[in-house]
């Protein structure tokens, strides 16, 4: 028997050398796919962290109990309550048990307002009111104020008188009484409103003062730069108050609402444009909480939150040209004033 030697069989791979070309597009593809995995990333931990906000947000507005601001003090006091904001803040207190005390600069405005909520009927409820014109808070004025005020437990302060531009302009457009009134109704109003009322606060360890500043607040508003800072200061200046007092029953908010349908903004409602009632219906439920900077409205609040991811320089370039556009349109109507009122 023979066995029949088969002869091996060997078998040999060319291997093909990688070219200098072929290992920076393979590294280029890797890095390519590295980049891509860490953007869905960074977009499902913000869709995450933008949802985890808004329940929390909706908590605090609509499950969380609201305060019994009565228990605070018998009187609230509201700046700029004939209008706005301010008038749904008198009514929604009023309705919440609290003697309200009006303060604006409009004594019929003031009379309607008084008229309005005493014919609601609310057990127990005082109205009265204090002419004031904010623009003009001399120690005159102060102390007018500080004397309809005294003697009163004032337990919610709601400070939110406040005045714009008539449309957005340069700083150096604008006349030296509107920089001065500005000042006085956005600055000056906050600062000495909250002297008056924190002593009894504090004697009584326990009291709620609302600011209401803007959006404004928390972005460069170029050709609104005056108004912006003001609103700024407000929410700085609620901060340091709220820190300085929380520990002694006195809780400062500073709220900070979108655009509402008010004559201040000259908005329109709608889904994101909610009017002074409904705004102030969640306001509310937020009033003397420690939350120190909030925007009550959910839709407000979620574009702070997509605004927050924007890099400053880039809002500040939308609004800029979108002020431009808006300042184009103002010095088109006081022209056509302007030429009517010579032709007449």
């Amino acid at each position: 028997m023979f066995l029949l030697a088969t002869p091996a069989v060997t078998t040999t791979r060319k291997v093909r050398r990688i070219s200098g070309a072929d290992f920076y597009a393979i590294k280029y593809s890797l890095s390519t796919c590295s980049i891509s995995t860490q953007t869905v990333g960074i977009v499902a931990l913000g869709a995450i962290n933008l949802a985890t906000r808004a329940v929390l947000h909706l908590y605090k507005t609509f499950i969380r109990p609201a305060k019994n601001l009565r228990k605070y003090g018998k009187w609230a006091v509201i700046t700029g309550a004939t209008d706005g904001i301010g008038k749904a803040y008198a009514f929604s207190l009023a309705k919440k048990g609290m003697s309200v005390m009006l303060i604006s600069r409009t004594e019929a405005k003031l009379q309607d307002v008084k008229k309005e909520i005493e014919a609601r009927g609310y057990a127990g409820v005082e109205v009265s009111y204090v002419v004031c014109d904010y623009s003009k808070f001399d120690k005159a004025a102060q102390d007018k104020v500080a004397k309809a005020l005294s003697g009163l437990e004032v337990g919610v302060l709601v400070n939110n008188v406040g005045v714009s531009y008539r449309y957005p302009m340069y700083f150096d457009e604008l006349t030296d009484e509107e920089v001065h009134d500005l000042l006085m109704m956005n600055i000056d109003s906050t600062v000495w409103m909250t002297r008056m009322v924190l002593p009894g606060m504090l004697e009584r360890k326990k009291g709620a003062i609302v600011n209401i500043s803007s959006a404004s607040a928390m972005y460069d508003l170029p050709l609104l730069a005056e108004y912006s800072g003001s609103k700024s200061f407000v929410e700085k200046f609620s901060r340091a108050l709220n820190a300085e007092y929380k520990s002694k029953g006195v809780t400062v908010q500073c709220q900070i609402p979108f655009y509402v349908a008010t004559k201040l903004a000259k908005q329109r409602k709608s889904l994101m444009v909610p009017n002074p009632p409904e705004f102030v219906a969640l306001a509310i439920k937020w009033v003397g909480y420690p939350d120190c900077v909030v925007s009550p409205y959910l839709l407000h609040a979620l574009q702070g939150w997509v605004l927050d991811v924007l890099p400053n320089f880039v809002v500040s370039s939308i609004i800029m040209s979108m002020h431009l556009a808006t300042r184009k349109r103002g010095l088109k109507k006081d022209a056509m004033k302007a030429s009517e009122a010579k032709s007449e």
